[in-house]
């Protein structure tokens, strides 16, 4: 049996507001948001892998996707998809966010040029759909469409009045095939919710696309032309960097910032839809959070490090275990607590936490866009003391992984092993350090640290000097091609 090839296109930008403080520009959502042990971007991708086949025997296989995001967090890409034993596939990199237009393009222009007849599943890294095996055959009803050049998109059966999202109207009843899309609805008041809601021709508007790539570049050249050129430059004069290929910057940078929606989609008139109502959330809100949790008799939802006390309709979640959230008497309140920032809000202004972030912004605060623990392509670090002439941090190297070869202006450092071994260079000499040994970087030493273990290596850093911040680099070899003053 021949299975047909859909090539899954994980989207992965974002910044993450509406699910602030854990959820920020440096590690937004689809990576930090975790249920049942797998992040968003690692549950998508587990969702857009394998075989399927239905019972009549037809079927499909998702080939290796390709994944479009920001230079942030290309390295986190492959390290999620390499822990759940995915093959991350081809990985574009925008050099700033362009919205979906430009990015779903870029990933058709790039697989057109390998298949002509290549199919994408286009899909945000950042929804939840628990049924696996109903989404697979959802897009296996989509399939025939493609063969008369059809673009599908994916409607959400609608089970309440939802103000938070966009709909799609439809030409006719909703069936068991894909039915043409009449026009799409921008998000209602409650009123007109409830009315759509009660027409039952109206479905949520998922963002989630089928197509053979040729026939979106078809359309795109229609409706955006000048977008099509550009995206096109941006890939023939992009460059590849450690098996990432980045876009070309300058022509990328001057690309309409557009939704897929608004430059092709409602001008379409070879769209249909096909309906899920398996079940399905964008979690674009602690609301959604709340509501994917499964509140309680008395509608609490509480995590491991949080307490509720005759709460009613409220989500206490901590997101540190050394932080211990307890709610007394709560009533239609969401309370996120982590080590360095703390939302309390009323429910019913979920939608309002991003304008805490343009506050925190507004005010220097570097909680609105930064986590207290940084990620690297080596591992990660997290700050725990800041003094007017020191900082004590953590250090987590993943196995067989290296920071590069530098030095300091402004400080000298101590290195603590606490887990694992390193193997440290200073100027000319290099030794292997263990747990419960330490050694000295003198200010302006080059140096280096790896772990040349197959566990995890965890030092502790004390940093002494005048000056602490992560431009304090002079780089000479680094195995992750960054540049001068590039972080870690």
């Amino acid at each position: 049996m021949t299975l047909q090839t859909i090539v899954p296109v994980l989207l992965c930008g974002g910044s993450g507001t509406r699910l602030w403080p854990l959820s920020r520009k440096s590690y937004p959502k689809q990576f930090a948001l975790e249920i049942g042990g797998r992040t968003l971007f690692q549950a998508s991708a587990e969702r857009l892998f394998g075989e399927s086949h239905s019972g009549s025997g037809a079927g499909f296989r998702f080939a290796a996707p390709v994944t479009v995001t920001g230079s942030d967090f290309r390295f986190i890409v492959t390290e999620q998809l390499a822990a759940i034993g995915i093959d991350p596939g081809p990985i574009l990199i925008e050099p700033s966010p362009r919205n979906t237009a430009p990015a779903i393009l870029a990933a058709a222009l790039y697989l057109q040029e390998r298949d002509s007849d290549a199919i994408m599943l286009v899909a945000p890294s950042d929804h939840a759909i628990p049924d696996e095996q109903a989404f697979r055959a959802t897009v296996a009803r989509g399939l025939p469409a493609l063969e008369s050049g059809r673009l599908v998109t994916f409607g959400i059966t609608p089970d309440r009045p939802e103000t938070g999202y966009g709909y799609l109207e439809l030409a006719a009843a909703a069936g068991a095939d894909p039915v043409d899309l009449k026009r799409f609805v921008e998000k209602p008041d409650a009123a007109r919710a409830a009315e759509m809601l009660a027409s039952g021709n109206f479905l949520w508007n998922a963002g989630i696309f089928l197509f053979r790539a040729a026939d979106l570049i078809a359309a795109c050249e229609t409706h955006v032309p000048a977008m099509v050129t550009q995206v096109r430059d941006a890939l023939g004069q992009g460059r590849t960097d450690l098996g990432f290929l980045r876009l070309e910057e300058a022509v990328w940078n001057g690309i309409e910032d557009v939704s897929i929606d608004y430059a092709v989609m409602e001008k379409a008139d070879n769209l249909s839809v096909v309906p899920f109502s398996a079940g399905w959330s964008d979690l674009g809100g602690w609301d959604a959070v709340w509501l994917e949790g499964g509140p309680d008799a008395k509608g609490v939802v509480a995590s491991d490090h949080a307490t509720a006390i005759d709460c009613e309709n409220s989500l206490l979640r901590s997101e540190s275990a050394a932080v211990e959230l307890v709610g007394i008497g709560l009533k239609n309140v969401i309370a996120v607590a982590m080590q360095d920032a703390v939302l309390v809000a009323d429910a019913s202004r979920a939608q309002d936490v991003k304008k805490a972030v343009a506050a925190l912004k507004a005010k220097g605060a570097r909680q609105a866009e930064t986590l207290p623990r940084d990620y690297r392509p080596w591992g990660w670090y997290e700050s725990l003391v800041i003094g007017q002439r020191f900082q004590v941090k953590r250090i987590h190297v993943h196995p067989g992984a290296a920071l590069s070869l530098q030095s300091h202006h402004h400080r000298s450092e101590h290195w603590i092993v606490v887990e694992g071994t390193a193997r440290v260079t200073v100027d000319d000499q290099v030794k292997l350090v263990t747990e419960n040994q330490s050694v000295y970087i003198p200010l302006g030493a080059v140096h280096r640290m790896e772990n040349p273990g197959k566990l995890p290596m965890v030092l502790i850093e004390v940093q002494t000097g005048s000056y602490f911040g992560e431009d304090d680099i002079i780089r000479y070899e680094d195995v992750y091609a960054r540049g001068q003053g590039a972080k870690g």
